[in-house]
């Protein structure tokens, strides 16, 4: 409907990614994201807000149900999101990388193993004339 109702020049590429309607069909929150710049997202935004009446009468017609839902459109903040968890995860595999290297050319500080075993036991008896 937002593709073939909705007339208005500024109503960028709109996705809609989530709807929340409350218990009792009185409010739906709409979250919707758009393919652009900053001017893209706002214009959109009035778009979307001017159009508001023609939505939501569209809406009482398909939904069938007594009382239409007020409606309230969201900005969603998936790709703000998503660029924050890029750039983490990026870091982190820099970071990954670094130590890899710092570890390939590292050395013991004393011997590889320097946890004691049972037969480690024995061989010290052993040598001092012990017998086990």
């Amino acid at each position: 409907m937002l593709d073939t109702r909705v007339k208005d020049p500024r109503l960028g590429f709109v996705t809609v990614t989530d709807v929340r309607v409350t218990g009792d069909l009185q409010h739906a929150s709409v979250f919707y994201t758009v393919l652009g710049d900053e001017e893209a997202r706002v214009g959109t935004a009035a778009a979307l807000e001017s159009a508001k009446g023609l939505i939501r009468s569209e809406v009482g017609k398909q939904v069938g149900i007594r009382l239409t839902p007020t409606l309230e459109f969201v900005a969603d903040a998936i790709p703000e999101t998503a660029g924050h968890l890029e750039e983490t995860l990026r870091r982190a595999a820099a970071r990954d990388a670094e130590l890899a290297a710092l570890a390939a050319s590292a050395q013991y500080a004393g011997d590889a193993d320097p946890y004691r075993r049972p037969e480690d036991d024995l061989a010290d008896d052993a040598e001092d004339g012990d017998r086990p």
